[in-house]
């Protein structure tokens, strides 16, 4: 029974999901500063949860031959069969992207709305139609990433503003680079499956060029978050910290392209992301 629960849990992708749910969380905080109102904080976060664990587990169904040759991703609940037949796990998905939805009417229209796109992009868009077929394809499949953090804003003020969309467009620039430095530590992983993820259709140093203009790109974007207002000293400090760190470990990964410093690269963009959207909670909560 516990070995079941267990992969019931990480078919959906919990690593994931725990840090989009994070950025849903910074929404609301920014949106709600030290006003939060207990049951549409929780009926939010639980939203989110369902949302984006039901987005993941879908995916792997989708992705369940893919995941059974590549080695990183071999011992996947469905390819390991630990959940069988692979049905069970859709199933399981629609059931948690539906719950999701149905809390979201619960919530206000554009929360409904935003997640109906969100779960539409990431499934549909990215997993089903793009992945295999386009090696930009996180490009769009990345918009759904920003969901969750205009969920947890528009749960609060009930519309979308440029304060929102900001926070959004700071977490669909992160996800290319995220997923272009995996892409290219598992090089080989991929190439075997016939995704063409960028990084397996060109060469290694344009590859880490791609990488590299991204992360330019966003680290430039969110030092130009707080000259349009919307955060103060608090969220600049901590952005012009973390995108010196950022630049510099991109910066090292050009120089000297590798699959380690590809590795190193992926494994800091999660902190990155998590630390700046923490800076803009304090950034409101201390205001």
């Amino acid at each position: 029974m516990l070995e079941q629960i267990k992969a019931y849990y990480e078919v959906t992708k919990p690593r994931v999901w725990y840090l989009l749910v994070f950025t849903a969380l910074g929404g609301y905080v920014v949106a709600a500063g030290r006003s939060i109102e207990p049951y549409l904080f929780v009926l939010t976060i639980v939203a989110v949860t369902l949302g984006a664990a039901g987005a993941n587990t879908i995916t792997c169904y989708i992705d369940r031959d893919i995941d059974a040759v590549m080695d990183r991703t071999r011992l996947r609940p469905i390819p390991s069969r630990r959940i069988y037949p692979a049905e069970k796990a859709l199933y399981y998905g629609l059931a948690l992207a539906l719950s999701s939805v149905a809390l979201s009417l619960l919530i206000n229209p554009i929360v409904a709305l935003i997640m109906v796109f969100g779960l539409v992009d990431n499934v549909l868009i990215y997993s089903k139609v793009l992945k295999r077929r386009n090696p930009v394809s996180i490009i769009l499949g990345g918009f759904s990433g920003g969901a969750p953090t205009l969920i947890g804003y528009a749960a609060v003020k009930n519309t979308i503003d440029l304060t929102s969309l900001l926070m959004a467009a700071l977490v669909v620039l992160w996800i290319p680079g995220h997923i272009w430095s995996l892409a290219l530590y598992a090089k080989e992983d991929y190439a075997k499956a016939k995704v063409p993820m960028l990084p397996v259709v060109v060469s290694e140093s344009v590859a880490v060029r791609c990488i590299a203009s991204t992360s330019i790109l966003m680290v430039a974007f969110s030092i130009g978050i707080y000259f349009v207002g919307a955060f103060g000293v608090t969220y600049l400090t901590t952005a012009a910290i973390l995108g010196a760190v950022a630049l510099a470990v991109n910066f090292w990964l050009v120089v000297k392209p590798s699959r380690e410093r590809a590795w190193i690269g992926f494994k800091l963009s999660s902190p990155y992301l998590a630390i700046i959207f923490l800076a803009m909670m304090l950034d409101k909560i201390l205001a």
